[in-house]
Parts: C-alpha cells; sequence; structure tokens
C-alpha cells in the first residue's frame, strides 16, 4: 500500500494489482487502497455474512450493487438494495448478511485505512472463525458476542 491515491482503473472482477481474498468463503477484491481510504468488493453467495462488528478507528460506507444485504445496523435490521449506501459512522456496531436467495455484490470503503488491508492479508484462507475473531480484534475489527447477530 502507498501513502497516496494510485490513478487507474481496477476492472470489473478484479482487485487492483491482481489481488483478491478469500475470507470465510467470500470473495474480496481491493479496489482502491492508500493512507486515507480503502475501497474493496465484497462478493456473498445466499446465506453467507460477516456478523456484528464494530470499527473504533473508521467510517465505513457500502454500496450495493447487485443484490439485496440485510443489515444489523446499531442493534436495528434494515434492508439495503441494489443502488442504496449505507453509512456506518465509527464505533457504530454493524454486521451484513445475505438472506436472499441471490448472490450480492458490493463495494465498501473505509476511512481512514489503519490496519484494514493488513487484516485481510492476515484473514485469507483462514478457515476457524475463533482464530479470525482474535486476529481481527488486533486489527482494530471488534467482534461483538453471536446474540448481537439475532
Amino acid at each position: 500500500m502507498g501513502a497516496d491515491l494510485e490513478k487507474g482503473i481496477t476492472r470489473v472482477g478484479t482487485g487492483q494489482d491482481g489481488k483478491s481474498w478469500n475470507i470465510l468463503g467470500q470473495v474480496y477484491f481491493p479496489k482502491a487502497v492508500c493512507d486515507s481510504t480503502f475501497a474493496f468488493e465484497t462478493n456473498s453467495e445466499p446465506g453467507q455474512f460477516v456478523p456484528v462488528h464494530v470499527h473504533p478507528t473508521q467510517d465505513e460506507f457500502i454500496l450495493v450493487q447487485d443484490g439485496v444485504l440485510d443489515l444489523k445496523l446499531d442493534g436495528e435490521w434494515v434492508q439495503a438494495k441494489a443502488g442504496d449506501l449505507v453509512r456506518m459512522p465509527r464505533g457504530i456496531p454493524h454486521g451484513y448478511f445475505n438472506k436472499s436467495d441471490k448472490p450480492a455484490r458490493a463495494l465498501f470503503w473505509v476511512s481512514p485505512v489503519r490496519k484494514l488491508e493488513q487484516l485481510f492479508e492476515r484473514l485469507h484462507n483462514l478457515q476457524d472463525p475463533e482464530e479470525v475473531v482474535k486476529i481481527s480484534a488486533e486489527h482494530e475489527v471488534d467482534f461483538l458476542p453471536p446474540e448481537a447477530n439475532e
């Protein structure tokens, strides 16, 4: 990652510099990375989700591109469809869930990047959810207890 944003285009279905991550079965593509911001695409099959968690040091956004995401946002269930933008200020608990019968694709971005790109590098191809939670906590992403997802 460079300190400054590089100009250019990250093509559909690819990550910057050809990079992608498999995080507990979901495919993530980094789209743009620099100190001030980090944009990445997520691809969620039906039934896939990221449990409720908090970023204490980053604001986060989701632009849903295809499909529907159900979100637990600050304790409330909401739904975002293609074209909708979700705003998640730092410190607000949130998780996203593909409860539909179709894949969902979304562009996420956080500001500033802090340790999130390093986290995705560490989580790539890890299979143990408990290890994912532990490593995430070391990278400023704090998962809430499982009941937060109900």
